[in-house]
């Protein structure tokens, strides 16, 4: 009988490390399960975080690309309008040759012009190629005439 006490004991001895590894084993897992769950919950938020962060590149992205474009297109009116200025300036100052051309002409034609230095218009201005100045004989020579030319101050 005491073969027997032994064996059971022995046997009780097995079955209870055995329920003990298997005990442990079993704590081990869960150990290992809630700790792969904590960094499925932590990979998560961090692709949470790392999402939101792509959209905010994006958007930052989207705004430099958007403010890239507003700034080529006014520096394009910029140009435009620095051309359009040049091109009035230039027509302005032409209609300015052209004006004072023409009051130029103006006395130099007017027989009632009191400026001294309008009388010597035939010297300053060509009228050969207006057919309104050819003589009779179609030379261009203008005639003198001795009341302009003796217009001119003395001095006094």
């Amino acid at each position: 009988m005491t073969e027997a006490i032994i064996a059971i004991v022995v046997i009780v001895v097995l079955v209870a490390v055995f329920l003990a590894v298997r005990s442990g084993r079993e704590r081990k897992l869960e150990g290992r399960r809630t700790e792969a769950q904590e960094l499925r919950e932590t990979a998560q938020t961090h692709d949470r975080r790392a999402e939101r962060e792509q959209a905010e590149a994006d958007r930052q992205a989207a705004r430099a690309r958007k403010a890239q474009a507003e700034a080529e297109e006014k520096s394009a009116i910029a140009r435009t309008e620095a051309v359009a200025a040049q091109e009035r300036a230039e027509a302005a100052e032409h209609e300015g040759d052209l004006a004072r051309e023409h009051h130029e002409r103006a006395r130099a034609i007017d027989p009632d012009t009191d400026d001294p230095r309008d009388h010597d218009a035939d010297d300053r201005l060509d009228r050969t190629d207006d057919p309104r100045s050819q003589d009779a004989d179609g030379d261009g020579a203008q005639p003198v005439d001795p009341s302009i030319t003796d217009r001119r101050p003395t001095g006094r």
